[in-house]
């Protein structure tokens, strides 16, 4: 467990309590990768692989190790899920989000929403967004989901007959950014049905510039704009304006029907409405960082695990025929798709838990510790930032047999597969632990259960592969994505 420390030590400690303490280690004790002089391990951390570097020096150092970037930056990483839990379960008083994160999107000119504010601010904001996700609403926006899931099948469809490749994860994203527009904000931008996808071409530069300027170690942009720093300038402004927008209308709905507050048809209404609640202490730029957050995050996450999840499908031919199989007893062959289907696909819930254990979108978490305080038997200072490797236990043998294999199977174990992924004693931890767990995680899965129900149900997949032939590569550019799959397909008789 992590404690925090008050700074002082009695004067004179039993000896079992002094045999614990000469076991306790520091910062300066702890191993680390070789680097080279003055600039430590800085040249070999790569933004777009740091996960895979990461890891792999977790198996060569153990389960807590140093990374020094230049003779006084340093940060930790974990790679034992047990230790790392009880970091992300001392939230918010024990560790924080390390506030780069934040300093940078306020730079970029957005507002902060939940995922990178900290304190107070967060403790609003999470009461705020987790109104929306209520289940009651979620019940409410899912026909919506419907709509956008035919739309995507129209998509599909077109493709399949005219015997063309699918950029898979360009599609995917697509969907999941209908999926939240419509979903979240009541809003049809339809890039399913249109090649102008420009708030999606505006979002897609977002990503890759925070993490870059987040793992850059001198602000070069504050000094000089390259044409990709002012390419992401235009693509804030748009975002922005279409955040602008998407509120203004939400407004004017509540305000043309004020019986929205009680019953909102989507998730920006409520969070709206819980912010004019007279205590709230939160305004629209609150709202306004939480629409951004929504966009960001619900694309990326869900349209990238269902890309992987589709590769290690077709890769497992006889794991594919037992999810098609479920969805076809489950939805049959024609008709919308209501809500207590998708509840009942069990088994793709299972290869959803077993892709991201597998391909975690987040393979890297960051806390920063608030005081002194211990972890595991190492004692940080205030302000340490701290990388949890949260790939790593999930693919030891101790923790699943035949840990390298795609087998869903194993997360039926218990029942339904949410009991087993939900379990205190979980390794893996995609969507987080502790208070600051995803809150759109149960919304994540049922995008990801609606998008795979209606693939298997009206096509075989003919092929999903690199446009070289080649393994799938893991890119990490915030999230990990598989880069260059295509996927071509053919409409089931």
């Amino acid at each position: 467990m992590t404690t925090t420390t008050t700074g002082t030590e009695p004067a004179r400690a039993p000896a079992a309590a002094a045999a614990r303490l000469d076991a306790v280690r520091t910062v300066a004790d702890l191993p680390s990768p070789k680097g080279v002089p003055l600039l430590g391990n800085m040249l070999q951390i790569k933004p777009d692989s740091m996960h895979r570097i990461l890891e792999g020096w977790a198996r060569d150092l153990g389960p807590i190790y140093r990374v020094d970037i230049g003779r006084r930056r340093s940060f930790l990483v974990v790679s034992d899920h047990e230790i790392f839990s009880t970091a992300l379960r001392d939230r918010p008083e024990g560790y924080r989000r390390p506030p780069l994160s934040g300093e940078l999107v306020r730079e970029m000119g957005f507002d902060v929403g939940v995922f990178s504010a900290n304190g107070d601010k967060w403790r609003r904001q999470r009461r705020m967004v987790m109104a929306g996700f209520d289940p009651r609403h979620l019940k409410a926006y899912f026909p919506a989901l419907v709509h956008v899931t035919e739309r995507f099948h129209g998509r599909w469809d077109r493709a399949a007959r005219a015997g063309l490749d699918i950029d898979l994860q360009a599609d995917l994203m697509r969907y999941t950014v209908d999926t939240i527009a419509g979903l979240a904000f009541g809003a049809d931008v339809n890039t399913l049905e249109s090649d102008d996808d420009v708030i999606q071409r505006h979002i897609d530069q977002i990503f890759p510039i925070l993490w870059k300027r987040i793992l850059a170690p001198f602000p070069m942009w504050r000094y000089y704009k390259t044409a990709a720093d002012r390419r992401l300038d235009r693509s804030v402004h748009a975002v922005k304006d279409a955040i602008d927008g998407f509120i203004a209308q939400a407004r004017a709905r509540l305000q043309a029907d004020p019986s929205l507050r009680e019953h909102p048809n989507n998730l920006l209404e409520a969070m709206i409405a819980a912010a004019d609640q007279g205590d709230s202490g939160l305004d629209d730029h609150d709202v306004a960082g939480n629409v951004l957050t929504m966009l960001l995050a619900g694309e990326d996450t869900t349209a990238n695990t269902l890309a992987w999840m589709i590769h290690l499908l077709h890769a497992n031919p006889e794991t594919l025929a037992r999810a098609r199989d479920e969805v076809l007893r489950v939805t049959g062959t024609t008709g919308p798709f209501t809500l207590e289907q998708m509840s009942a696909l069990d088994y793709v819930e299972a290869c959803a838990h077993e892709t991201m254990r597998l391909k975690p979108v987040a393979p890297l978490q960051a806390v920063e510790s608030v005081t002194e305080t211990m972890l595991g038997d190492v004692r940080i200072p205030a302000g340490t930032r701290i990388f949890g490797t949260v790939r790593h236990d999930s693919l030891l043998a101790r923790y699943f047999p035949d840990p390298e294999t795609f087998l869903p199977e194993r997360w039926l174990a218990d029942g339904h597969p949410g009991q087993a992924a939900s379990s205190a004693k979980r390794v893996s931890m995609p969507f987080g632990a502790g208070p600051r767990m995803c809150p759109g995680r149960n919304l994540a899965l049922l995008e990801m259960k609606m998008a795979m129900a209606m693939l298997l149900r009206h096509f075989d997949i003919e092929r999903v592969a690199t446009v070289d032939g080649g393994p799938v590569r893991e890119l990490l550019a915030f999230t990990m994505a598989p880069y260059g799959l295509r996927m071509r397909l053919r409409v089931r008789d």
